[in-house]
């Protein structure tokens, strides 16, 4: 990974208002412990992240992305994380963050992703 490596974010549609994602799309929950779960745009397609997603049984609008290096000056660690049925898995880690700083970040990522596009629909989505 670079600078520039897109890192793929899968949007549940609980997450898109008036056809956009909310910051909630690049907040963690509560089950992801801080850390935020994205695909390595340098190792996969955006289609291939969203088919290996959904073929895992979970539901996505779509992928937006951000850059290692958008997550590094927002003060993020992109960490590799492979998984045997997602080696290009990738974290983002919000640990260092408190609750605000954690919202102001993921709406910065919301808007920087936002601008660059969709980079994958489904086409089962309105």
């Amino acid at each position: 990974m670079n600078e520039e490596t897109l890192l793929y974010r899968q949007v549940h549609p609980g997450w898109i208002r008036d056809g956009i994602a909310t910051s909630q799309a690049f907040r963690p929950t509560p089950k992801d412990i801080g850390m935020l779960s994205v695909h390595d745009g340098d190792r996969i397609a955006a289609a291939a992240a969203w088919e290996c997603y959904v073929a895992q049984g979970m539901e996505s609008f779509g992928v937006l992305a951000v850059t290692k290096g958008e997550c590094e000056r927002l003060g993020l660690k992109v960490i590799p994380d492979p998984l045997p049925e997602s080696p290009e898995h990738v974290l983002i880690d919000f640990t260092g963050l408190n609750r605000n700083r954690t919202r102001q970040v993921a709406r910065l990522m919301a808007r920087m992703a936002t601008a660059r596009g969709w980079l994958f629909r489904s086409l089962e989505t309105p």
